[in-house]
């Protein structure tokens, strides 16, 4: 949801979020809630089969995007909320002009969702709003009858997962993570071939969100309202879902494994520090900020089954992107940024490229539905071939490739490294979030599809 020249302030409507957690039932002074029993599991569950009809809240940069490609995959939008009535009213254009009937508005406060989730003609509802309003948008949805889809990464504290998950299974609503990079290319041809055996026994993987993001974070639009808010607040991993989320498939973490346990650690902050000197007028109010999270996060998961993955984050030095995408195994390895691929007998113990492969593992939604995605734009397709496939699960009465479980259990890891950082780095253990169920479940189908 983005913010303007109105009467709600970028820290007022931080401010309420938090407010709005509070009022959904979430204590942030709490680090974890119980986990009550008696729901049956959203394991496996289908969705209700039917063309939704999607609500929008939050149609700034990111939610305009999706909007794009939504309509690019022919979903029915109803109705779009945000702050910002210019914004709004960009996104009932679009529709329109997509030739459907202009969408209903909702611009009145940053609550004005909640009269919207409470509409009977909305099936599906979709927030791209800053994040600690993810939470409160996706209870409020699910427990009017909805299903919700959230931005990256996911929501912030170990009390909203646990949130997610029983109002979930309470409600029989499916609560998902909008992680677009699940379904990159390479992502996808890689789980192919790690769910075909051609790796061997995995046994660790590297992801990663590495992207030189200072110039946005002081930006005067867009995230740079809320954005840099976060840095001041928290010192872990924040962002973890972009890199994390394709290894997390290739292990099937949720699926025969899971999560185990966290180390995190974090170098001194010195780069917002550095910028702003550099790009900011002495007298501007930023210029007070005091940023606590440190420049470069490395944080260290241990599986129940032994594997280990590394996790890091940087946003705030000069480096160029890579989200790393790494998978090793007994019999060889990926690594991406550049793609490249070894495996055990190649001459020269040297990486070779990923093309002679591509033939014999591109995914089946890649090779129905490539050419559509590049044209679409988001990232390269991925964010087309993510829509795609959530509107085809929900329009053919399908389970999501990836459910609430997972979304709480990527989202984790921000409010666990925060955890270990506090304590001198301490392994910090995961709930879990399955209850038991990741030990007989099978894999999702994303990874089976043909």
């Amino acid at each position: 949801m983005t913010l303007g020249s109105n009467p709600w302030s970028r820290r007022r409507f931080v401010q309420l979020g938090a407010a709005s957690a509070l009022a959904a039932g979430i204590n942030p002074a709490l680090e974890a809630a119980a986990a009550p029993t008696g729901n049956a599991t959203m394991i496996n569950v289908a969705f209700a089969k039917r063309n939704p009809r999607i609500a929008m809240i939050g149609v700034g940069g990111r939610g305009t995007s999706l909007l794009k490609n939504l309509l690019a995959a022919d979903a029915q939008i109803v109705a779009v909320c945000d702050l910002v009535k210019e914004k709004a009213e960009n996104a009932a254009n679009l529709v329109e002009k997509d030739g459907q009937k202009r969408p209903d508005l909702y611009t009145s406060g940053p609550h004005d969702f909640e009269n919207m989730l409470k509409r009977n003609d909305i099936d599906f509802a979709i927030t791209a709003t800053p994040w600690d309003w993810h939470a409160p948008v996706a209870l409020f949805a699910m427990t009017h009858g909805k299903d919700v889809a959230i931005e990256v990464p996911g929501v912030v504290t170990l009390e909203d997962c646990w949130n997610i998950v029983n109002t979930s299974e309470k409600t029989r609503k499916h609560c998902i993570m909008l992680e677009n990079c699940c379904y990159g290319y390479n992502e996808t041809l890689v789980l192919r071939m790690t769910n075909q055996g051609r790796f061997g026994d995995l046994m660790y993987g590297e992801g990663a969100y590495r992207h030189d993001l200072r110039s946005e974070l002081f930006s005067d639009k867009g995230e740079g309202l809320w954005r840099r808010d976060e840095h001041t607040k928290r010192n872990g991993n924040l962002y973890a879902t972009h890199g994390l989320g394709p290894v997390a498939n290739y292990m099937s973490i949720n699926r025969g494994d899971r999560f185990g346990y966290i180390v995190s650690m974090s170098t001194p902050e010195r780069g917002l520090d550095a910028y702003r000197k550099a790009h900011l007028q002495p007298n501007d109010p930023r210029m007070a900020e005091k940023y606590v999270c440190g420049d470069m996060n490395t944080s260290l998961i241990k599986t129940a089954n032994g594997l280990t993955i590394t996790v890091k984050h940087c946003v705030s030095l000069p480096n160029p992107y890579s989200r790393v995408n790494m998978i090793a195994g007994t019999n060889g390895i990926f690594e991406d940024y550049p793609p490249r691929i070894y495996f055990d007998g190649d001459k020269n113990e040297a990486y070779t490229s990923l093309d002679q492969y591509k033939e014999q593992y591109i995914h089946p939604l890649w090779a129905k539905m490539g050419e559509v995605a590049k044209k679409s734009g988001g990232h390269g397709g991925m964010d087309f071939l993510m829509l795609y496939r959530l509107l085809q699960c929900v329009r053919e009465g399908l389970p999501p490739d990836m459910d609430v479980y997972d979304a709480a259990a990527w989202a984790s890891v921000g409010p666990l490294s925060v955890s270990s950082i506090a304590k001198g780095s301490a392994p910090f253990d995961f709930p879990d979030f399955t209850r038991g169920a990741w030990k007989t479940r099978t894999a999702s189908a994303i990874a089976t599809m043909s």
